[in-house]
C-alpha cells in the first residue's frame, strides 16, 4: 500500500455543527496522524470539511492514495460516498467513539451508505485519549496500512435461530395479512441528512410486500392552513390532560411557548388527515430538512403517532419513522403486527445507536433519537402520556421553536430489528435485548453527555461494541418491548428478507 495516506473531514451540511466540532476533530486527527506516522505512513490532509456532495466529488475523486475519514460528529453519507464511489483505493472510516457528538452515528450511517453503492471500506474506533496507546486500535490500523482492509470476527454472526411452532404460525398469519392487503408507507419527503441507505423504493419494497406513496412536505404547510383552531385547541387539551409535561418558557428557551406546541399539533393533525386520505398504514417523515425555517420540528407529532394515546386516536399506533427511513419503518410495521397478534402492546420505538459503555460488567448502548419514540417506553401504560416531556429542540439546529417527545425508557425485555441493503438485496437484522434502569447518577451522566432533550434508552442489545461497530449497517434501530424475536425471524424469512442475527440471542 502507498506510503502516503489522505486524511479528510466529512462534515454536516450545516456550517455551525462543523464549527462546534472543530476542536474535537482537530484533536482526533492529530491522534490519528501520530498513529499513522508510528506505522511508517505519511498522512496529509484534504483542507476543510466536506459539507456538500460536490465537495466530496471534487476533493476525494482525484485521490488515488489510501483515504481515512475522521468521524467525531454527525455527518452526511454523501459527503464521503460521492467522492469515492467507483474507485477501489483503500478507504477507512475512523471514530473517536465519544457520546458528546454523534460521530460514531455518522460513521455507521456512512458505512451503510457505502454498502448501498457497493463501495468497500473498513472501520476503526477507539475511546482512548491517546489512540496509539490502544493496542487493538493500533493492530487494526497496522492491518489496514499493510493490506488495505481490516478483517473482523464473524463467528458472532448467524443467519438463523430456532423458532417455535407457535412463532412460526404467528409469523405466517401476519405474512398472510400483509399479502392480502399490502402495507402502504406514506413518505413525507425523502430520506434526510444524507441517509441514502434508508431509502429502498418500490423496486426493492414490492417483493417483500410493502408499497410506498410519496408526498412533498410542502403539503404539510398547505393542509395545515385548513386545520381548524378548535381541533388544535382540543389536541392541546388532550396531550396536557393525558400527562405530557411541557417545558415552555424556561430560562434560555423563552421562545418555546404554548403556541409552539400548538403549531406542532397543527402539523400532526395535517399528517393524520393525509394518513386517512391515502389509507396509509405507516409513515416515513423527512423530519427537519426543507421545512426547518418554516415549521417547528416534527418530534412531538412523531412521538404521538407512535403512541396509542394521542389526539383523535383510533386506539392504535401509527408506526412513524423519522428521517423517512424505510430501513426502520418496515421492521416497525412488522414488529407492530407481530406484537398485536401475540396480545402485546404494539408500540415500536425508533432510535439512533448513539453511544455505549460498560456498566456493572455489561456493555449497554445509549439509544437516543429526537423524533420517533412513543410514550409507552416511558410509562408502559397505553392509556396515558405520563412520563413524556417536551423540551425545546436546540435553537442551534431548529430556528423555529418546537418541542421534543422525551423521557426515560423503562426496563424490560425487547426485540430489535433493522432492514438494510447489501449487495442489492434487502436484509433484516434481528436481535433480543433488555432495557436497563441505570442508577440516577450514571443515567444523568450518560444523558447529559449526549443530548438531554431527547428520549433516552439504555439497552443491552446482546451485541458488544466491536461487533456492532464492525458489522452493523445503519445508525438506526427499531425497538419493541416484549419477546417476538422468533416471530420476527420467521416473518422476515416468510417475506423474503435475508436474515442476520448479531450477538447472543439465547
Amino acid at each position: 500500500m502507498s506510503k502516503k495516506v489522505c486524511v479528510y473531514w466529512p462534515g454536516d451540511a450545516r456550517q455551525k455543527p462543523n464549527e462546534l466540532a472543530l476542536p474535537n476533530i482537530e484533536a482526533a486527527t492529530q491522534q490519528l496522524e501520530r498513529a499513522l506516522k508510528k506505522l511508517g505512513k505519511e498522512p496529509y490532509r484534504v483542507p476543510g470539511f466536506l459539507s456538500k456532495p460536490h465537495e466530496a466529488i471534487e476533493k476525494l475523486g482525484p485521490v488515488d492514495d489510501p483515504i481515512v475519514g475522521v468521524f467525531v460528529h454527525w455527518v452526511y453519507g454523501p459527503h464521503t460516498t460521492e467522492g469515492v464511489v467507483g474507485k477501489d483505493n483503500p478507504l477507512l472510516l475512523a471514530s473517536n467513539f465519544s457520546g458528546q457528538w454523534p460521530g460514531l452515528v455518522g460513521l455507521l450511517n456512512t458505512g451503510a451508505c457505502l454498502e448501498t453503492v457497493r463501495r468497500k471500506h473498513s472501520r476503526i474506533w477507539t475511546d482512548a485519549p491517546d489512540f496509539s496507546a490502544d493496542p487493538l486500535f493500533m493492530a487494526r490500523l497496522d492491518e489496514w496500512c499493510s493490506s488495505g482492509a481490516i478483517r473482523y470476527e464473524s463467528d458472532v454472526l448467524a443467519h438463523h435461530a430456532p423458532i417455535s411452532t407457535d412463532a412460526t404460525a404467528r409469523a405466517r398469519r401476519v405474512a398472510a395479512a400483509i399479502r392480502r392487503r399490502r402495507p402502504l408507507i406514506l413518505m413525507l419527503g425523502d430520506t434526510s441528512m444524507g441517509m441514502i441507505n434508508g431509502y429502498f423504493g418500490p423496486r426493492l419494497l414490492a417483493p417483500h410486500g410493502f408499497s410506498e406513496h410519496k408526498i412533498d412536505q410542502a403539503w404539510i404547510i398547505d393542509r395545515g392552513l385548513r386545520i381548524s383552531q378548535q381541533r388544535i385547541d382540543d389536541a392541546y387539551a388532550f396531550v396536557r390532560d393525558r400527562g405530557v409535561t411541557f417545558h415552555h418558557g424556561e430560562p434560555g428557551v423563552e421562545d418555546f411557548t404554548e403556541q409552539s406546541t400548538k403549531e406542532q399539533l397543527r402539523d400532526y393533525l395535517a399528517v393524520l388527515d393525509m394518513v386517512g386520505e391515502f389509507g396509509a398504514d405507516c409513515i416515513g417523515w423527512q423530519y427537519q430538512l426543507g421545512l426547518i425555517p418554516l415549521r417547528p420540528p416534527s418530534d412531538l407529532a412523531e412521538g404521538l403517532f407512535n403512541s396509542a394515546c394521542r389526539p383523535e386516536s383510533s386506539g392504535d399506533t401509527i408506526a412513524c419513522a423519522t428521517e423517512a427511513d424505510q430501513g426502520n419503518v418496515v421492521p416497525m410495521e412488522m414488529l407492530k403486527r407481530l406484537l398485536k397478534d401475540k396480545g402485546l402492546h404494539q408500540a415500536v420505538m425508533f432510535h439512533d445507536v448513539r453511544w455505549g459503555a460498560l456498566h456493572e460488567g455489561r456493555f449497554l448502548w445509549v439509544l437516543l433519537n429526537s423524533g420517533s419514540c412513543g410514550a409507552y417506553a416511558f410509562n408502559h401504560d397505553p392509556s396515558t402520556l405520563r412520563g413524556a416531556h417536551s423540551y425545546r429542540q436546540p435553537a442551534l439546529y431548529f430556528p423555529t421553536p418546537g418541542g421534543t417527545f422525551a423521557g426515560e425508557s423503562l426496563p424490560g425485555e425487547i426485540t430489535w430489528a433493522r432492514a438494510y441493503l447489501k449487495d442489492d438485496v434487502l436484509w433484516m437484522d434481528v436481535g433480543r435485548g433488555e432495557v436497563v434502569k441505570l442508577p440516577p447518577a450514571t443515567r444523568d451522566a450518560w444523558w447529559e453527555g449526549t443530548t438531554r432533550q431527547w428520549p433516552f434508552m439504555a439497552a443491552d442489545l446482546r451485541v458488544d461494541r466491536d461487533t456492532l461497530m464492525a458489522h452493523y449497517l445503519s445508525n438506526h434501530v427499531a425497538v419493541a418491548y416484549g419477546d417476538v424475536f422468533g416471530e420476527m425471524v420467521a416473518l422476515s424469512q416468510e417475506l423474503g428478507f435475508r436474515v442476520r442475527i448479531l450477538g447472543n440471542v439465547g
